[in-house]
């Protein structure tokens, strides 16, 4: 009885031991496939949220902000025929795989429009181009769809994005007459916004100005610019460097009553990195080096090269203090002046804000030879820095190294100035006398960053002040003054 109970059920042992087998089996497939396959893109959760923090980067609006108001030769190829137009959703804007394959009307396989980086798209159309404005819309010959776009290169933030102005793009209509030309250009045409974060200075180099410097230079002049959500204030800010990129007044499109023609229209603007150019993607190969040389000549800055003799070569090199009136400001500044003139320093100490005179501040900074500033969209006033001059990057307490690598020591190189990362201990930041010393935010500052760009920014960036300890910003200025080059 018990032999045939037995032969009764050994094969059900067999097959339940084939099936855990084939369980194993299966599973370690999946761990390979996986492995190889499905691996994450970043190495540690540290990196992947540093890469989260990145495409959030924003400075702070500046406090005093002012209200918000509603037949030529061809240029040089725009270098931008790599551009990948592959299937790209930002915000307000999707392209699927069908509307990225639309035939382009240039004859060079390209879409009307296309995203040029994660962070800026550029629509290019030539032919009988019509611009209203007042309604938001360009009417284009030669395209068998409409296309939607902002131009502003910020892409990646919805943020910014919600506050520029969506353009269209439409096929001339067939059955109604076209919108007749009230103004004819025989020149290009670039569309461009000031909206988004434009307005604090970081965000106006970033996002705008350089971009702007990008896709535009090669044409000598020679192009019409239109500028979406202008900001009068805004624009005679930097008029002087708008003379180096284009002959003609800026026009505000969005207000404008004209419906203008073009031969050509280019909307948007192409991002390459934060404050920074890639020569080998920029059209005739320019650095940012040529874009400041082009500041320089906007605002008539007489100093090429920073020494140690200051100026005139004799003297004393110029030190100067970017001051702050809100948060993070040098709670112990008079005597950092007296450190540094003790150093060997002529100093000068100034607070940017948004009335401050464009052109005086830009010679005051090109007569520095080493800038000192904690981060913050102050430090954007680099771009005027002699070559060789030296920046003093003050990082607030909190594992800032990573944000303020990106936005202003990474360029430093490219602009030819030598930087320096002053990182604040704790003793320092005044973080120390508002936390008990074993908060979180004293104790684990990436705790806190794993909360998000809110938080991190609440904690370190809008509450934090810092008292410098005058031997090390002594032996910092001791660095800072060897770095200079010799006086000539």
């Amino acid at each position: 009885m018990k032999s045939s109970l037995r032969s009764r059920q050994e094969p059900r042992r067999v097959s339940n031991g084939v099936i855990i087998g084939a369980m194993l089996l299966s599973l370690c497939v999946l761990s390979i496939v996986k492995a190889r396959y499905c691996a994450t893109p970043f190495g540690k959760a540290e990196d992947q949220l540093q890469e989260q923090m990145n495409s959030s980067i924003r400075m702070e609006p500046e406090e005093s902000s002012p209200a918000r108001t509603p037949g030529e030769e061809e240029e040089e190829d725009d270098g931008e025929n790599g551009a990948s137009a592959t299937t790209t959703t930002a915000p307000a804007v999707t392209k699927t795989p069908a509307a990225v394959a639309a035939g382009g009307n240039r004859g060079k396989g390209k879409p009307t429009s296309y995203m040029t980086s994660k962070r800026s798209e550029r629509c290019d159309a030539s032919g009988d181009i019509r611009v209203d404005g007042n309604r938001s819309t360009i009417y284009v010959s030669g395209i068998d769809r409409e296309w939607k776009t902002k131009p502003y290169a910020r892409y990646h933030d919805p943020v910014a994005m919600a506050h520029v102005r969506e353009y269209t793009l439409k096929p001339l209509p067939e059955a109604a007459p076209a919108p007749a030309c009230t103004r004819n250009h025989s020149v290009p045409g670039f569309l461009f916004s000031n909206g988004g974060f434009s307005g604090n200075l970081y965000h106006d180099y970033t996002d705008v100005l350089v971009p702007l410097f990008i896709s535009t230079h090669q044409f000598r002049g020679r192009v019409q610019f239109l500028l979406s959500g202008m900001k009068p204030w805004w624009v005679a800010k930097f008029t002087p460097f708008f003379r180096q990129l284009t002959r003609y007044d800026v026009i505000d499109v969005d207000n404008d009553q004209e419906v203008h023609c073009f031969p050509r229209i280019v909307v948007g603007a192409t991002f390459h990195k934060d404050m920074g150019v890639d020569p080998r993607r920029s059209p005739g190969h320019v650095s940012v080096v040529d874009f400041k040389r082009a500041l320089r000549r906007a605002f008539g800055l007489p100093r090429e090269a920073a020494s140690r003799g200051g100026a005139t070569g004799r003297g004393k090199p110029r030190l100067l203090i970017i001051s702050r009136r809100g948060s993070r400001r040098f709670l112990n500044e008079r005597e950092m002046a007296r450190a540094a003139a003790g150093a060997g320093f002529e100093v000068r100490v100034a607070e940017p804000d948004q009335h401050t005179d464009t052109a005086a501040f830009a010679a005051l900074v090109n007569s520095a030879d080493v800038m000192v500033g904690v981060h913050g969209a102050g430090l954007t006033n680099m771009v005027f820095l002699p070559r060789g001059a030296v920046l003093v990057q003050v990082v607030p307490f909190g594992g800032l190294e990573w944000l303020t690598g990106v936005t202003f020591k990474d360029p430093a190189a490219d602009m030819e100035v030598s930087h320096m990362g002053y990182d604040v201990t704790l003793e320092e930041s005044s973080l120390i006398d508002q936390y008990p010393r074993n908060h979180q935010v004293l104790t684990d500052p990436y705790a806190v960053h794993k909360q998000g760009w809110d938080a991190l920014k609440a904690a370190y960036l809008d509450k934090q002040n810092i008292r410098m300890d005058l031997d090390r910003f002594r032996a910092t200025l001791r660095e800072a003054m060897s770095r200079l080059p010799p006086a000539p």
